[in-house]
């Protein structure tokens, strides 16, 4: 398997502080103009000063169309709404800047994740910090449609911050207490540990390296035989001795506080989730494919398991380039029918 961008970013390569705040030099904040999704505010701020990254925050105003032959635009209306965001974004980089955060603020026109998208493309943006619901309100689904469409063609790391969660108004005083990284052995797991670790130790966190071991799986119609329940029995302890070595190693190699948790269990993703809540984790990591996932798809089963379920911000740090990734076929329709 291909591993393009694990090597770049491996904690045993001796990457220095600034290397590693080098892949996280601009970070992109879509707003709508709501309180909720300013709920990504604290997180900017805790994260621009972790890596010493700049900031823009982006609003993108669809255009406003009158009814009527045609539904033509009309200037004098959107001329007043691109005003009013305008002053909206100064007043929140203001806000920012009063917390020691200078910003950029943009506004555009199009469509909202579209618009979110090339921008962060055209202007070499290393995250988009999420809000994982907006104007459209609270929601019974855990990310509204706009941050789902931007997640699946960003091909870029981006952040969730779940806006149902309560957070202080104090936009200077969030802390990572624990940080989350679920491990599988695979250097493309791996490849958010850089990120991880410079977070933990800037915000003074616990690092938590879980890696999960399940029995081997054995379908079949008929029960084991004596024999059969001893081999995955060997293989199941073969397979912790050797995740205990591998975490152990990797602490060895973290110069923040480091903790170790090797879980056993039939399914790897209730152990994550049951661990985020027994500890209180403040911030899950994970790469975007790991030792089983196919590069056919933007995320493997878990980055789109903690996408879709998770219940604390989540950064995802994609270990594909976009050259390397397949576009889905509904991309390339779409591709060839603006040719046309």
């Amino acid at each position: 398997m291909n591993e393009p961008q694990a090597d770049a970013l491996r904690v045993d390569g001796g990457s220095t502080d600034a290397e590693v705040r080098e892949m996280l030099d601009h970070i992109l904040v879509p707003l709508d103009g709501s309180h909720v999704a300013e709920c990504v505010l604290p997180h900017a701020i805790a994260l621009a000063r972790a890596f010493d990254a700049r900031v823009t925050l982006l609003r993108v105003v669809a255009q406003t169309r009158t009814a009527g032959l045609g539904r033509t635009i009309d200037p004098l209306r959107w001329h007043m709404r691109k005003t009013e965001t305008e002053s909206y974004l100064e007043d929140v980089g203001t806000r920012l800047q009063d917390a020691g955060l200078p910003t950029e603020e943009v506004t555009l026109e199009g469509q909202a994740a579209d618009g979110v998208i090339e921008f962060a493309h055209g202007h070499d943006a290393d995250l988009i910090l999420l809000s994982s619901h907006g104007q459209s309100g609270l929601s019974k689904w855990n990310i509204s449609s706009v941050v789902q469409k931007v997640i699946l063609r960003a091909y870029m790391p981006v952040m969730v911050v779940r806006a149902y969660r309560a957070i202080s108004n104090d936009l200077t005083n969030l802390r990572y207490g624990q940080v989350l990284v679920p491990l599988d052995g695979s250097q493309r797991a791996e490849c958010v540990l850089p990120l991880a670790s410079q977070l933990a130790c800037f915000h003074d966190a616990r690092l938590l390296l879980a890696h999960a071991v399940g029995r081997p799986e054995t379908p079949r119609h008929t029960p084991l035989t004596e024999e059969e329940a001893e081999l995955v029995d060997r293989i199941t302890e073969y397979n912790r001795l050797e995740a205990t070595r591998y975490l152990e190693g990797l602490k060895d190699r973290l110069e923040c506080d480091v903790e170790l948790r090797l879980l056993e269990s039939e399914d790897t993703a209730v152990a994550l989730h049951n661990l985020v809540e027994q500890e209180g984790v403040d911030l899950v990591a994970l790469s975007a494919h790991g030792y089983t996932s196919t590069t056919r798809w933007l995320y493997g089963s878990m980055a789109l398991n903690f996408i879709a379920y998770g219940t604390t911000p989540l950064l995802v740090v994609q270990d594909m380039t976009p050259e390397e990734l397949k576009q889905t076929q509904a991309e390339m329709a779409a591709q060839e029918s603006k040719g046309h």
